[in-house]
């Protein structure tokens, strides 16, 4: 424990006196300087993970959390794939679905897209397309009628409106007295959607399942059966749990193999993100040094009376720790107290901003959302308010150092 006196003297270096205002002025400077990193280092997380978290949101309402699909890429058995995966209880959502990469023409535009074949009445469990469906939903895909949605952006590209004809070319081919060709059929366009994501809204194109199945010679079977978690961040432990428990030679994937690359770019931009924005922190720790230097220079008499009526070294170096620890703790302090309320309230103020001089910083038809997102992490705040602290109490241990090595004899020689 600290002596009383030692606090006394490091927590009174901190308050400015009539001959060493400049000094103050660095001190307050220095802890203005660690509050704005502290602050600036929360708000821009947060507003990141917001982003990730919309994104991810984006991505998974298309695809799904977890897969289950045959070895040889067709799946006959899907209904019993169905109830076995049912039974998991961190399963709540599934339905087939039949998938293949397709050209689709119309006129003289063609344009390559993934064809995807889904159940209307099953795939508002795994995913959310149904509700991206302009003027109707899933519903207006029928068996046997060979209806057609598209994303919306393709569907600009091709030129179509609904009601049109267009010609879906897959990979499937048919043998004929001319040879090998591929498979085609006539398609109705009934609507486009538009989920905020271009590799969907550009490449994507939603059949019925069993129009699909018929076009891609799948007979009764599918690709695979798509399943919905309960807690997305668990389907790699989950998906293992489903390939140890279903039999036969089955394949369980999940997102984070799906998408793992870009993701996996989301967190190696946040750590470097992070490790810029802790410069700031670092920076100021710097000035806290500086701080501490010079009140050691300025207090060298008062230094050489202490140890003068037997104050020890280790005592001396405590002080000047105090003082460089107080001036961290109260702008790490107020870092995170006004990290936490700009990320609460991000959002509110920058409408605010934008209603104020008629701006807008995220034109929804560039970036697909009109608010600025905020998600704050309380893992990340603790993490920032403790590592910011640790280096500001890092920075005091030179200068206090150098204040306990001062001898009395030399520094009182001239005054």
């Amino acid at each position: 424990m600290f002596k009383p006196y030692e606090i006394f003297i490091g927590l009174r270096y901190t308050r400015a006196k009539r001959r060493n205002h400049f000094i103050s002025f660095i001190s307050a400077s220095s802890m203005l300087g660690v509050t704005l990193g502290v602050m600036a280092l929360i708000t821009v997380l947060s507003v990141m993970n917001g982003f990730h978290k919309e994104v991810r949101e984006r991505i998974l309402g298309m695809a799904s959390h977890a897969m289950v699909m045959a070895a040889d890429g067709k799946l006959k058995d899907w209904r019993l794939a169905m109830e076995l995966a049912a039974e998991h209880p961190e399963v709540i959502g599934e339905a087939p679905y039949v998938e293949a990469q397709a050209m689709i023409a119309h006129g003289r535009e063609a344009r390559g897209a993934m064809l995807r074949g889904v159940n209307p009445e099953l795939e508002g469990r795994v995913s959310n397309v149904g509700g991206h469906v302009d003027g109707g939903d899933l519903s207006l895909l029928r068996p046997g009628e060979f209806g057609i949605i598209l994303g919306k952006e393709l569907a600009l590209r091709l030129g179509v409106r609904r009601g049109d004809a267009i010609t879906v070319v897959t990979p499937k081919m048919n043998l004929t007295p001319m040879g090998s060709t591929p498979r085609m059929k006539r398609f109705t366009l009934l609507a486009t959607f538009e989920v905020g994501m271009g590799d969907y809204d550009s490449g994507m194109a939603l059949v019925h399942i069993d129009d699909a199945a018929r076009l891609l010679k799948l007979e009764d079977g599918v690709t695979g059966v798509r399943l919905k978690l309960k807690d997305m961040y668990q389907a790699p432990r989950i998906s293992q749990e489903l390939a140890n428990s279903l039999p036969g030679l089955y394949y369980v994937s999940d997102w984070t193999r799906q998408h793992r690359n870009f993701f996996s770019a989301l967190h190696t931009e946040k750590r470097m993100m992070s490790l810029i924005l802790f410069l700031i922190v670092a920076v100021a720790a710097f000035n806290i040094v500086s701080t501490l230097v010079m009140v050691v220079t300025d207090k060298q008499s008062d230094i050489a009376i202490l140890r003068t009526l037997g104050a020890s070294p280790g005592s001396v170096m405590t002080i000047f720790i105090i003082q460089g620890a107080t001036i961290g703790l109260i702008g790490t302090a107020l870092g995170v107290i006004s990290g936490i309320l700009l990320s609460l309230n991000l959002e509110s103020l920058v409408k605010r901003i934008e209603s104020l001089f008629g701006v807008d910083f995220l034109d929804p038809d560039i970036y697909y959302i009109s608010e600025l997102p905020s998600d704050l992490h309380w893992d990340d705040v603790t993490l920032i308010g403790i590592s910011a602290f640790i280096i500001t109490l890092l920075a005091t241990l030179y200068p206090a150092w150098r204040a306990a090595r001062i001898q009395p004899a030399e520094a009182l020689r001239y005054e």
